[in-house]
């Protein structure tokens, strides 16, 4: 749908470009620079989504923190590899 937008605003600037009225001239390439935005913004959407972040992924402090010593205490156990782990 949004590639409709890119052919109607290569439509407006050929209707700049051919127009002999200044009145049509400055309408046709603000509506082309409209069509344009609006091009850009529905490429966007459809590559990156309309949302804006999913906050259910992100990890509270107490998560990070028990992630973190979790993390340190399989390092200590691959440093020392004779000691029983817990």
């Amino acid at each position: 749908m949004h590639w409709l937008f890119l052919l109607l605003a290569i439509g407006a600037l050929a209707l700049a470009f051919t127009t002999p009225n200044m009145g049509v001239l400055v309408a046709s390439l603000l509506a082309a620079l409209a069509l344009l935005l609006a091009w850009i913004r529905g490429w966007y959407v459809q590559r990156m989504g309309d949302v804006q972040r999913d906050t259910s992924s992100m990890i509270d402090p107490a998560e990070l923190r028990r992630l973190r010593e979790l993390a340190e205490a399989r390092k200590a156990a691959a440093a020392n590899p004779g000691e029983p782990q817990p």
